[in-house]
């Protein structure tokens, strides 16, 4: 009989403290994201505050991308939301100056790139940044047409 004394049982407890530390890292990465666009708002001349509000934060980043407004409703349909995001999130690393390998970053690891957008030297350059063929003009004192010749005089 002595070997009915062992409860064989599982037992049944919470893993709380697994479960804390999920939700205090959790809580970390979202601290340091929100305030990677409330700088990357702030770069760009748009409030901070907006960073933090839903929706809304969606149009401003459209904004500072260089997208249209009616975009957002792409983002509320399935596998559509993916090609527009990445598509954004390329528009957004223009803004600032940076390749398509930084739009890279921005996608697989957006915990990386957006600090480096918001507390980098990166500078916000324009809605959807520079066209990449006007780049080099843009650093020799601008894009200038090119003169014409001919009868500039008229009659």
């Amino acid at each position: 009989m002595a070997q009915y004394d062992v409860p064989t049982y599982p037992t049944t407890e919470f893993p709380w403290g697994a479960l804390i530390g999920i939700l205090a890292v959790t809580a970390v990465f979202a601290v340091i994201g929100i305030a990677a666009m409330w700088k990357i708002f702030t770069k760009a001349g748009e409030p901070g505050w907006a960073a933090i509000v839903p929706i809304y934060n969606t149009i401003v980043l459209l904004k500072i991308s260089g997208k249209q407004t009616w975009w957002l409703i792409m983002f509320f349909i399935p596998v559509a939301n993916i090609v527009f995001m990445i598509l954004t999130l390329a528009g957004l690393s223009r803004s600032f100056g940076k390749d398509a390998g930084f739009t890279v970053l921005l996608v697989l690891l957006p915990f990386i790139g957006y600090p480096i957008l918001g507390f980098g030297k990166a500078a916000y350059v324009g809605p959807g940044g520079i066209p990449r063929r006007y780049a080099d003009y843009t650093q020799q004192g601008g894009y200038h047409l090119p003169q014409q010749h001919g009868y500039q005089q008229g009659y």
